[in-house]
């Protein structure tokens, strides 16, 4: 993590760098480099979704001053437009948490393979958790002797799709999108746990985790462990403990979606102004051959996060990108974003690992194609 920490930082301050030598200012750009090179290495003591906004905004106000009115006019009435969505998304989220409906989880691993499979397919859909978030309850899976086909289905479909994600998916860009972004995340669940399970009865996979096993963090809350999830109240307000974790988790979760979605919107209000549409019509559009592929291959590099890519990929549809490679897109960033994937190398050995990137890769290519075939019917 502080390698690649550190790469990051470097490459931030030679691309600001060559930015403000062709600007002119070389003498305080350099000044800024440092700063910035400075905070990105503080980034896990600094809040790296404030720290891109402050970043980007201080670039806009020195570098094109001329946009940096319209994208925090942009950004700020995109906010408010999406807010309804956003509260019943933050209300949703914080009442599964404190009515423990984590617990719900230990119930769904038990009877056959396939029957397991299938119901970590179908609850990992339904589920609250992020990319970084499923980790540590992968672990403990693992770790108390769950079959890896089932977790993989469960891992898999995850993070893709969640309550409170359908909600802003469904407002900011349409209940259909919103539908097939849930039966993708079912399908990849199916696909990578029926998979998971041929490949294992041919003597794969023995052992998935790490016997060094050590965790990552990726800056999303974790999963309680589940041992202590082991209770589900739905009338959590009748609880004490439960209504103040309720109040926490709802600023909480709160705080995690505005301020990434505040990220999004700002970056959306760039690539609408500076991406030609006739550019991303060309090499995303319905009639491009490569639009479905390429769309995975950079979903997994440029992905933010399943709540931030939502406006993101809203723009990308208005300036002429196939739904199908929206979808795609998506789907390979939610599940392999470079965060989730840090941790998960932590976490098991490394032919797990190239087959949960695989799984991915290909769910999300033929998630696309189904979606782009549907709708060209």
């Amino acid at each position: 993590m502080r390698a690649a920490a550190a790469v990051s930082a470097a490459t931030a301050g030679i691309r600001f760098h060559a930015l403000c030598l062709l600007a002119g200012k070389e003498h305080t750009m350099t000044q800024l480099t440092l700063t910035l090179d400075t905070l990105w290495r503080r980034a896990p003591r600094v809040d790296r979704a404030l720290l891109a906004l402050a970043v980007l905004f201080v670039a806009l106000a020195l570098l094109r001053p001329e946009q940096l009115g319209p994208t925090l006019g942009f950004t700020l009435q995109s906010l408010l437009e999406i807010a309804p969505y956003l509260l019943v998304s933050v209300a949703l989220a914080a009442y599964l948490k404190a009515a423990g409906a984590e617990g719900l989880i230990a119930r769904v691993f038990a009877g056959s393979p396939t029957t397991m499979i299938v119901a970590a397919s179908l609850f990992g859909a339904l589920s609250p958790f992020c990319s970084c978030g499923v980790i540590p309850l992968v672990a403990a899976l693992l770790a108390s002797g769950v079959p890896l086909a089932p977790v993989m289905a469960f891992w898999l479909s995850s993070p893709i799709m969640a309550p409170d994600m359908f909600v802003l998916t469904a407002g900011a860009i349409g209940l259909n999108f919103a539908v097939a972004k849930t039966l993708a995340a079912i399908g990849m669940g199916l696909l990578g746990g029926l998979a998971t399970q041929a490949a294992m009865r041919l003597g794969a996979f023995p052992e998935p985790l790490r016997t060094d096993l050590s965790g990552g963090a990726c800056g999303c809350s974790a999963t309680a462990p589940l041992r202590k999830m082991d209770s589900v109240r739905w009338r959590f307000w009748e609880d004490g403990a439960r209504r103040g974790l309720f109040l926490h988790a709802t600023g909480e979760t709160a705080w995690f979606l505005g301020k990434w979605l505040a990220l999004a919107f700002a970056l959306e209000s760039l690539m609408v102004a500076w991406l030609p549409a006739e550019t991303i019509a060309a090499w995303l559009g319905r009639d491009s051959l490569w639009a479905i592929p390429l769309a995975v291959g950079v979903g997994v590099p440029a992905y933010l996060n399943g709540y931030a890519s939502v406006p993101v990929v809203a723009g990308l549809l208005q300036t002429g990108m196939a739904p199908g490679a929206a979808l795609a897109f998506m789907t390979a960033g939610g599940v392999t974003s470079i965060p989730a994937a840090v941790a998960v190398w932590a976490l098991v050995r490394r032919t797990v690992f190239g087959w949960y990137l695989l799984l991915a890769l290909l769910g999300s290519i033929l998630a696309g194609l189904l979606y782009q075939a549907v709708l060209s019917w």
